[in-house]
C-alpha cells in the first residue's frame, strides 16, 4: 500500500501533516508527532505583530533615559530578554531540524510586506525546509477594496519567492469574493503551494462587562465541507499544490481531501482533543479503508472527485443550490 505524496517539492511517508498550533513549539511534542507518523510538521506562527512590538519595546529600552546624565549607555538593556521571541523561534526550527527526519515547516503569519523578508531569510538559514506565509487579515476600511488586498497579497508572496530559496506555502482565508482567481494569481506570483483555509478566531461579546472577549472553538469535521468544495473547484487550474487545512479529524476526511484534489490533509484540532497518537490511528484507518476498496496508492484517489473530474460539475454549481434546498422534506404534522 502507497500511502506517499508529494507536497511542495518534499516526498511525504503518507498526507498528513500536522498544522500550525501553540502544541508544537517544543521539540519533545514534535518528535512525538513524526513517531506518530505525521509526514510534516507546520510550527507555531511567528506574528507579525510580535515582531513589531519587540521593535518597539527595544526602541524603547534603549532609548530610555538617554536625556538624564551623560552615562546613559548604562541603561542599554540585556538582549538576552528578547531571544524568547524570533530568536527563539529561530532556536526551536534548529533543534526540531536535528531532532526529527520529517520536514519542519516555518509559519510567517501576517498580511503586510512588512519585516517578512528579514525574518523569512532568517527563518530560511536556520534551516527549515519549506515557508508557510498565513496571511490572515480583516480588512476593516471601507475604503479598501478586494483588488488592492489580492494585488497585496500577489506582491508579498512575489517578493518573499525572490529573496528565498525554500518552497512557500501560502495560507488563505475563505473570505475571499473569488477564490479560483486568486488562487491562479498566487501561482502565478510563485506560490509552490496553497493552504485552503485558515479559521477565523471571531471575538464575542461579554454583554455584563461590555468587553470585547476572544472565544476559541476547536475545528469539526463538518468544516471540511467548504475545503472540499473550493480544493476540488481549483485543482487542475494552478500547478502549484493544495493543501487543505480545517475540519480534518478521521481517515474518511483525508480520503475526501486527497479525492478532492489537496496533496495533504493538516490538522490539528483532532490531534488536540485525541492526543498526537490519534494520528496513528488514521493513519491505520486509512490504509484499511483503501485496502477495502482496491486503492493502490494515495496518488490514485487524488483529484477523483474534483470538478474536472466530477461525472456531475453542476455539484459545484449555482445550479445545485435550489437541487439542495429542495431536498430537505418538512416533516407533515
Amino acid at each position: 500500500m502507497n500511502l506517499t505524496t508529494s507536497y511542495l517539492g518534499f516526498t511525504l511517508k503518507n498526507p498528513v501533516v500536522a498544522s500550525s498550533s501553540p502544541l508544537w513549539d517544543s521539540v519533545s511534542n514534535i518528535r512525538a508527532l513524526e513517531d506518530s507518523g505525521v509526514a510534516a510538521v507546520v510550527l507555531p506562527s511567528l506574528f507579525e505583530e510580535q515582531l513589531l512590538l519587540e521593535e518597539e519595546k527595544l526602541h524603547r529600552d534603549l532609548t530610555r533615559g538617554t536625556e538624564s546624565f551623560g552615562e546613559a549607555l548604562s541603561y542599554l538593556p540585556m538582549l538576552r530578554d528578547y531571544n524568547r521571541g524570533p530568536a527563539g523561534y529561530l532556536e526551536l526550527i534548529g533543534k526540531a531540524k536535528s531532532a526529527v527526519s520529517i520536514p519542519v515547516i516555518a509559519s510567517l503569519n501576517g498580511a503586510s510586506r512588512g519585516g517578512w523578508i528579514q525574518y523569512a531569510r532568517e527563518v530560511e538559514r536556520a534551516g527549515c525546509d519549506a515557508i508557510e506565509l498565513n496571511l490572515y487579515s480583516l480588512v476593516t476600511d471601507p475604503l479598501r477594496t478586494s483588488m488592492e488586498v489580492e494585488n497585496d497579497y500577489c506582491d508579498v508572496v512575489r517578493v518573499l519567492k525572490s529573496s528565498v530559496r525554500v518552497p512557500v506555502a501560502v495560507k488563505l482565508s475563505h473570505f475571499l469574493t473569488a477564490p479560483a482567481n486568486l488562487a491562479g494569481q498566487l501561482d502565478v506570483a510563485g506560490a509552490n503551494a496553497l493552504v485552503l483555509f485558515n479559521r477565523f478566531y471571531q471575538p464575542d461579546f461579554d454583554i455584563e462587562q461590555l468587553e470585547v472577549v476572544p472565544r476559541l472553538a476547536l475545528s469539526q469535521s463538518q468544516e471540511l465541507l467548504l475545503r472540499l468544495h473550493w480544493v476540488a473547484i481549483i485543482h487542475g487550474r494552478v500547478q502549484c499544490d493544495l493543501a487543505i487545512t480545517g475540519g480534518v479529524h478521521t481517515a474518511e476526511d483525508v480520503i475526501k481531501s486527497m479525492m478532492s484534489g489537496a496533496k495533504v490533509a493538516m490538522m490539528t484540532s483532532a490531534l488536540l482533543e485525541k492526543g498526537v497518537r490519534h494520528a496513528t490511528c488514521v493513519l491505520a484507518d486509512l490504509q484499511r479503508w483503501m485496502e477495502e476498496h482496491e486503492y493502490e496508492s494515495i496518488e490514485e484517489m487524488q483529484g477523483s472527485m474534483s470538478y474536472r473530474s466530477a461525472p456531475d460539475a453542476e455539484a459545484f454549481e449555482r445550479v445545485n443550490y435550489v437541487r439542495t434546498l429542495s431536498s430537505f422534506a418538512v416533516p407533515r404534522r
